[in-house]
C-alpha cells in the first residue's frame, strides 16, 4: 500500500482499496509558528519542545498534521522539533517549475541557517525520508543523525504497478483527507491542483541515485520502513547496506502506520508511541 511517498495521494486508495478518514491528534506542547522567506519562498514551520533539534519532514501531499500529528507531542518531551511543510504543500507557497528533493533539501538547510541551527536530527517520512537523505548528501554539516522512513533512491525500489499508474493520476485519486488538510490551511484549489502536479512530476522525472551518494552520507542513519510498505524489504535492505553507518529497522504494518499517519493509523494502537521510543533510542546512541 502507498500513501505519502510524493504522489502518495493518488497510490493510497488504488493499492489499498480503501481510505479511512482519522481525526487528527491535538499537540499540547508549546507551539511557535511562523515563515522564514528561503530560496526565495515563504516556507511554514513549528516549533515544539526543548532539547536538541529534531527535523520532522512530512510526506508528500501530506501537512505536518497528516503525518505526525499523532507522535509530534511524543518527539517534543525530548527534543525541540522543527516541524516544517515543503514547498507547495500545507501553509508553504510553491514556486514555479519542477520540484526536486534536491531543491527541498535545500528549503530545510536554509531554514536551520536562518534558525542559527549548527545542526540538527533530520527525520523524514516517505519523500520526506529522501529528502532528509538528501539533506545528509548536500549539507552533512547540518546533520547529527538520519532518520528516513519508507523513502528509496532508486526506481526498483517500488513496484512496477506505482509507476504505472504515477502516469495516470489525476487530483481525484488523492484521498480526501489530505484534501480537507491542504485546503483547511490554504484555501485554494488551484494551489491544491499544483501541489498534485507538481508531487506527480518529480515522481515520474525521478532518476536512479548512485550507489556511491548513499555511501557518502557519512552520519548514522536508520532506514525504517513497514512490512507492508511501498518500499521493498530488499530494497531498504540493500540501501541499508551501503550506508557507512547504516541500521535497519522492518515494524509491522502499512506504509506510515507506525507514525500515526492519517490515512493508515489505528484507533488506541500503542504503535506510534514504540516507534518514537525506538527512534529515540537510535537518536540518544
Amino acid at each position: 500500500m502507498f500513501t505519502s511517498i510524493f504522489l502518495t495521494m493518488a497510490l493510497h486508495g488504488a493499492i489499498s482499496g480503501t481510505t479511512i478518514p482519522l481525526p487528527q491528534t491535538t499537540v499540547q506542547t508549546d507551539t511557535t509558528s511562523a515563515y522564514a522567506t528561503v530560496n526565495g519562498i515563504k516556507m511554514y514551520y513549528e516549533i515544539h519542545g526543548s532539547g536538541s533539534p529534531l527535523v520532522l519532514i512530512h510526506g508528500g501531499g501530506s501537512t505536518i498534521r497528516t503525518t505526525f500529528g499523532q507522535v509530534l507531542h511524543d518527539f517534543a518531551q525530548h527534543h525541540q522539533v522543527i516541524a516544517v511543510e515543503l514547498q507547495g504543500h500545507g501553509h508553504t507557497e510553491a514556486r514555479p517549475g519542477p520540484t526536486t528533493f534536491e531543491q527541498d533539501a535545500d528549503d530545510v538547510a536554509a531554514l536551520l541557517k536562518t534558525l542559527h541551527v549548527q545542526q540538527a536530527d533530520i527525520l523524514g517520512f516517505s519523500n520526506g525520508g529522501c529528502t532528509a537523505l538528501q539533506i545528509g548528501v548536500r549539507h552533512p554539516e547540518l546533520v547529527r543523525r538520519i532518520v528516513a522512513i519508507s523513502s528509496f533512491y532508486k526506481r526498483e525500489g517500488l513496484p512496477p504497478m506505482f509507476w504505472d499508474m504515477m502516469k495516470k493520476a489525476h487530483l481525484s485519486d488523492m484521498p480526501q483527507p489530505f484534501k480537507d488538510a491542504f485546503l483547511a490551511v490554504h484555501n485554494d484549489p488551484k494551489a491544491l491542483q499544483t501541489m498534485f502536479n507538481q508531487d506527480n512530476g518529480r515522481m515520474l522525472a525521478f532518476k536512479d541515485w548512485p550507489d556511491d551518494m548513499i555511501r557518502s552520507i557519512k552520519v548514522p542513519t536508520l532506514i525504517l520502513i513497514s512490512d507492508q510498505d511501498a518500499i521493498t524489504p530488499e530494497h531498504a535492505t540493500a540501501m541499508y547496506r551501503l550506508l557507512p553507518k547504516g541500521r535497519l529497522s522492518i515494524l509491522p504494518g502499512q506504509h506510515g502506520e507506525f507514525l500515526g499517519d492519517v490515512l493508515t493509523a489505528k484507533h488506541h494502537s500503542h504503535t506510534p508511541q514504540m516507534a518514537v521510543a525506538m527512534i529515540d533510542d537510535f537518536l540518544n546512541e
